[in-house]
Order: structure tokens, then sequence, then C-alpha cells
């Protein structure tokens, strides 16, 4: 099963919202590729937890890759692995997969030598001791759009000569569109082209991020992402998921151009780069 942040246990828990531990991050990013017989999951973690690395070094604890789609599945890792063959055969990828990777004990822990736990446990440490098999901690879960018909593709550009505004943002079922009245608004003959239409790309950014808010905030003002069920339209679903990639839980008015500097990788930046570049 995929557990989520109000999961409850009767013993600390290694996860990115506990307090449990100083140091809680158990941060999980995963890439997916596939061929004609396999699905390749390319693995990336990072956990803080100096007892839970030991534990796992020695063998005393096991990764364990959580994956949810049609039913759930789970494949064991070992310490260091960056990637998960799997045959097609073994695993059924549906619209909507979700990834998760969970440390599971091997043996009984016991936490006397846990130094990472919060000073909350430190009278009483010594009397934890964790059965074999319990979960000592899982990451975040991390989202893949499957089949959508655009799973890649989250802009388009069109030329409409129509439009009565020299650029004009369209939110559609899957994509940002960006019309221009006319070719020459792209800056199509430049060799930094892409870089400035940057602005274009962060006017549509807004705009569909403000959507987000008003489709899946309770107040039109705010959204938990840590909350809410991945949205069904197929834009918020992308920005969603690239929100959740970029470890953002949180979408707003008032840090919407924060987010837009995380997810789009500062993009008036590079912006202002290329036009410094013309200049030179």
């Amino acid at each position: 099963m995929i557990y989520k942040k109000d999961a409850n246990f009767p013993y600390p828990l290694l996860t990115n919202t506990s307090t449990s531990y100083k140091n809680c991050n158990f941060i999980l990013d995963v890439n997916l590729q596939e061929n004609t017989h396999n699905y390749r999951f390319e693995i990336d973690y990072q956990i803080d937890s100096a007892f839970i690395t030991e534990l796992l070094e020695s063998g005393q604890a096991q990764l364990v890759l959580v994956i949810q789609s049609k039913d759930n599945k789970f494949f064991n890792l070992n310490f260091g692995d960056k990637a998960k063959e799997i045959s097609k055969s073994r695993i059924s990828l549906s619209k909507r997969t979700t990834v998760q990777l969970l440390i599971q004990s091997k043996e009984e822990i016991s936490f006397k030598d846990n130094n990472d736990l919060s000073s909350f446990y430190k009278e009483f440490k010594d009397e934890i001791v964790v059965p074999k098999n319990s979960v000592l901690g899982f990451s975040n879960s991390v989202i893949f759009e499957g089949s959508n018909a655009k799973p890649l593709e989250l802009f388009e550009k069109k030329v409409n000569p129509n439009i009565k505004s020299d650029i004009k943002i369209e939110l559609g079922n899957e994509t940002i569109i960006i019309n221009y009245k006319n070719e020459e608004l792209q800056f199509s003959d430049s060799p930094v082209s892409a870089a400035l239409n940057n602005p274009y790309i962060y006017m549509g950014l807004q705009k569909a991020l403000y959507r987000f808010i008003v489709n899946n905030g309770e107040d039109g003002e705010l959204v938990d992402l840590e909350s809410i069920d991945p949205p069904a339209d197929g834009l918020d679903f992308k920005l969603y998921n690239l929100m959740k990639k970029k470890m953002i839980s949180e979408l707003s008015i008032e840090n919407m151009d924060e987010v837009i500097c995380s997810i789009s990788d500062k993009i008036l930046e590079r912006y202002n780069a290329a036009v410094r570049r013309l200049y030179s």
C-alpha cells in the first residue's frame, strides 16, 4: 500500500512530514522508461538518518519499492540500487501509477542507539523495540500520468492572426496554449528564440496555476498539495505532478511566483541571460 502523511504508527517513523526525527527527509525521485518487454524505474533517493542508513547497509533493514497501479506490487531493492527493471508480464501500469519507497525491518530493531530521533524520545528511546517486518519509514510518493494523450507536453504554440491581442493564453484540456498574432512575436529567427519566449511561458504558468487554485483549493486561495487527491483535470494533473516532483507542498496566490521559479528552473533568469547575450 501507499502511505500518506497522516499514517499513524506506535513508534517513530522516518518520513518527510514526521517530527519524530531531527532530520526527517526521505526524498524519492523516479523516472520511468520502457521498451517492448520491460519497464525501467530509475530511482534517486535521499535518506538523512544515519541510524536508518546503517540498518540498510548492515542488512538489518530492506528498501521496498511499492508500485500502485491496477493493483499493488512490491519489489525489494538493494541499498544503493539506482534502477529497477520489471518485465511487463509482471506488472501492468494504468493511467495513474504511484510509486513510493518503504524501509522495512528484517529483524527486531532496538532504537536505543538512534541518535537521530527528536528530543521528545530522549528519555525513553531505550525502551523502543520494533518487531521484524515493520515499516521504519516511507518516502514521498511519485505519480506518473501513464497514457494521457499528451503526457510530456505542457505547452502548445500557435499562430492565430484573428486574435484581438498580440498574445492570448488559453488553457486546454491537457496543455497551456500560447496564441501569437504573428510569427515574429515568437522570435523564430533568433538563435535564442526559446529563451526569448520565456515571459510568455511565465504568463501561461500564472494563468494555469491560478485556475489550479480555483479548481482544487477549499477557499479559492490556497491548495495543500499533501492533502488533496490527484486532480482529474488533465492539465491540473500535470501541474500537480510537476509541483510534487519539486517537493512543493503548498500553492497559494501569495507564493505563486516562488512556485513558478521552482517548477520552471528559474525561467526568467534564463530569459535575462539570453537578452544579455544578444547585447554583448
